[in-house]
């Protein structure tokens, strides 16, 4: 990937090519825990981020919603978190990339399974279902499909386990058997833990456990804070500095021999609440036109065209929007690489005829279709560094 003054770039009309692609394969989400287990000598993983050290006993902390940009924005809310800022991707100080789109199903998956989400398949909050011709939502699971022929690759912690790494996840009950964490981070042990402080504690105890373990604890309240108040809002301020008490907590608890990183699914920017900023798909009838399904989310949309209307489609919506959103169909986006370096077969077409990448501080929204998605103030998705940028904090014992 280019440099980050790369990020700043505005070319005029949009290229497909010009959309800072992730980093896949040396510095994205997906290319973390197979680092992690090629260290402690898993079979059949690599360590794809070269700035990170081995080491016997690792636990992954993933906070909802904290992008790179939101945290230096905020050192007074996060303190801890700040100051180890420049332990960020093994010292460096840099972060690294969620990957495309920077969406919460769409990451996890890319953490669990250690794969893009072409291979994955999981390539937004809402796809077609080749099979079925429907929208299916990959974050509620609706309409249900089987979890396994959906994403049927192993997750890393399924391979720790095999190799004898005892793994764990700490997160929320609600969560134990939901498909999302069947096919993106079953494997080991799952252990459920209604508040924050729980889970801290208990991931410390389970990377105690064996002498190689790999752990994962998850926080969603800050993802929620900002999508209903906003990144700049007293209660997602409030939401960040309870989570940086939560990583100080874990961190002073960890055992010997290990090593916690601190990383996120996507960041999050605002988007003002006028016709300038949110555009309505369900009110815009040149937008509608040849569209026989709408999927995706307001920053990275998925459209799913008639029968034979898929070029005019893309030539609409590239005139419509162009200045604003990268407009590539299904086989420009792929072959620029943003699900990434190769596309299984069976996620060929869950992927939008034609893509729509925001650039600018713009959405485009579906009032009737998705009134609540809609009403939401921060939202994520895209390529941009607020959306795409995430820490990979790290704190060593």
């Amino acid at each position: 990937m280019a440099q980050f003054t790369a990020w700043e770039s505005h070319p005029e009309p949009l290229a497909v090519h010009s959309a800072p692609v992730p980093e896949y394969g040396s510095g994205s989400l997906a290319d973390l825990l197979p680092t992690l287990a090629a260290g402690m000598g898993v079979p059949e993983t690599t360590a794809a981020i070269p700035e990170l050290t081995a080491t016997d006993r690792n636990c992954v902390f993933l906070i909802d919603g904290l992008g790179w940009e939101q945290l230096r924005a905020h050192p007074e809310d996060a303190p801890f978190m700040t100051s180890l800022l420049s332990s960020s991707r093994g010292g460096t100080g840099r972060p690294i990339t969620a990957g495309y789109p920077a969406t919460t199903a769409t990451s996890l998956a890319s953490v669990g399974t250690g794969l893009p989400p072409g291979a994955h398949g999981l390539p937004g909050y809402t796809v077609r279902n080749p099979e079925t011709g429907e929208l299916m939502n990959q974050l509620r699971w609706n309409p249900w499909t089987s979890p396994r022929v959906w994403q049927p690759y192993p997750t890393v912690f399924q391979l720790a386990q095999q190799a004898g790494v005892h793994a764990a996840q700490v997160s929320s009950p609600t969560f134990q058997n939901t498909p999302l964490t069947k096919v993106a981070l079953s494997g080991g042990t799952f252990l459920g833990r209604l508040t924050g402080e729980d889970r801290m504690d208990l991931a410390a105890e389970q990377l105690a456990v064996g002498d190689r373990s790999l752990v994962y604890t998850y926080y969603a309240e800050l993802d929620g804070a900002g999508h209903r108040y906003g990144v700049d809002s007293d209660t997602w301020r409030g939401q960040l500095m309870y989570v940086d008490r939560l990583v100080q907590r874990l961190a002073e608890q960890l055992p010997p021999r290990s090593a916690l990183y601190v990383t996120a699914d996507h960041g999050m920017i605002d988007v003002a609440f006028d016709e300038e900023h949110r555009i309505d798909f369900d009110e815009d009838w040149e937008l509608r036109a040849g569209v026989a399904l709408l999927g995706g989310e307001g920053r990275a949309r998925h459209v799913y065209a008639v029968p034979g209307a898929a070029g005019d489609v893309l030539t609409c919506w590239r005139e419509v929007l162009g200045e604003q959103f990268w407009v590539a169909s299904r086989d420009e986006a792929i072959e620029a690489g943003w699900f990434g370096p190769r596309i299984d077969e069976r996620v060929y077409d869950r992927i939008g005829d034609v893509i729509a990448a925001a650039r600018d501080d713009v959405l485009i929204i579906a009032s009737e279709r998705e009134p609540k998605e809609s009403a939401m103030v921060g939202n994520h998705g895209s390529m941009t560094p607020a959306e795409q940028l995430v820490p990979l904090l790290e704190v060593r014992s």
